[in-house]
């Protein structure tokens, strides 16, 4: 084993608002950077904090599989840190989440007894619960990938929140191809637990301060019609109250007026 190691940390979702001190700590005093940005600015900024910033996005291919290029992109990053260097790659929004390049290179490098760090970040979940007003912790929050429902036929609880992603890629493998093919698709199996006049929304946090983020909301069963785009989250939700356990509240200790703060 070498002196490699690898920390990957994350921007955020807004332009350099959202990212931490420790996060730009690592990237100033990296030997070698690798980043996958969303904006040609921010892209800038973190070449400015450390001259070694290198783009991985120039992997991404339109007849290329994601997977492929997920492996390519951790490959790269490994062969930095087996040289010895001090690696640290920079994601966009939270440095774990749907980033796969990430995982993958970190598990290796444990393997291979490098130091491998993933610290945390603001992600497009942190933003959503903060615009659209919601607490995971009322009614609970289940949070799953859009082809992800629908191939492995999940089952929401529609007394809980529900946050669906990548809802303008559904069943798209590469990283050209059309936004919504899937979004019918999508609807259609959600209206099998959720009225067609169910109120919707879809979601993309902002990436400048200035701006606001993308609110719309709509009944589920004009969703096919939304304005969406690769970067939209769905939002569903509760559609009704779950029911209380009075046998499990009385075995707790607990009165029926400790329930309040919960209606």
């Amino acid at each position: 084993m070498g002196t490699g190691s690898l920390v990957c940390v994350g921007t955020g979702l807004k332009l350099v608002a959202q990212i931490t001190l420790e996060a730009k700590a690592h990237i100033e005093q990296a030997d070698q950077v690798f980043y996958v940005l969303n904006d040609g600015v921010m892209a800038e900024w973190v070449r400015g904090l450390n001259k070694t910033a290198v783009s991985l996005s120039h992997l991404y291919h339109p007849d290329k599989v994601r997977l492929q290029t997920y492996q390519e992109m951790s490959d790269l990053i490994l062969a930095a840190v087996r040289q010895g260097k001090a690696v640290c790659v920079v994601m966009y929004g939270h440095p774990g989440v749907f980033a796969m390049p990430v995982h993958k290179a970190v598990a290796q490098a444990r393997r291979e007894g490098y130091p491998a760090t993933i610290l945390p970040g603001v992600s497009a979940e942190d933003c959503l619960f903060a615009d659209l007003g919601i607490d995971p912790g009322q009614y609970g929050c289940y949070s799953v990938e859009a082809t992800d429902f629908l191939i492995r036929r999940r089952q929401p609880d529609i007394t809980g929140h529900l946050i669906v992603w990548q809802i303008g890629a559904v069943g798209i493998l590469r990283f050209a191809g059309d936004l919504v093919p899937g979004l019918q698709v999508l609807t259609d199996e959600l209206l099998r637990f959720y009225a067609p006049e169910h109120m919707v929304t879809v979601y993309e946090a902002s990436k400048y301060p200035t701006l606001p983020p993308l609110i719309e909301r709509l009944p589920l069963a004009q969703l096919p019609q939304a304005a969406v785009t690769r970067m939209a989250t769905l939002y569903v939700p509760p559609q009704e109250k779950a029911a209380v356990d009075w046998e499990m509240v009385a075995r707790l200790g607990m009165e029926p007026a400790d329930l309040r703060w919960r209606a």
